[in-house]
């Protein structure tokens, strides 16, 4: 079983950047394809980003797509989220997590997560 934690989250202005981090322990990262997902108030949880065990394939929802980067890194155990030209509508608690199977792009994918980051865009 892996345990999740966050950090980097943060106020920041509209068109700003912040990069997040969830470091991984109990279990190498390895095993796992990661994803990031936030929930904004009053929303629902939605995906956000996912990586793939090797880091080869990753995945984006369109709303985010070419602004965020994931990336992973297997030595550090710790897996990244780089957010640039941030929106207001950017504002949300994001998640790190972890699935056992593939890329999931749903939050029924995912079998571990962590206790999440505040990201608040100010316009």
């Amino acid at each position: 079983q892996v345990q999740l934690v966050e950090s980097g989250g943060g106020l920041v202005q509209a068109g700003g950047s912040l990069r997040l981090s969830c470091a991984a322990s109990g279990r190498t990262i390895s095993y796992y394809a990661m994803g990031w997902l936030r929930q904004a108030p009053g929303k629902e949880r939605e995906f956000v980003a996912g990586i793939s065990r090797s880091g080869g394939i990753t995945s984006y929802a369109d709303y985010v797509k070419a602004r965020f980067t994931i990336s992973r890194d297997t030595a550090k155990n710790t897996v990244y989220l780089q957010m640039n030209s941030l929106k207001p509508e950017d504002t949300a608690v994001y998640y790190c997590a972890a699935d056992s199977r593939g890329v999931g792009r749903t939050t029924r994918d995912y079998d571990y997560w962590g206790q999440g980051t505040q990201v608040t865009v100010s316009s």
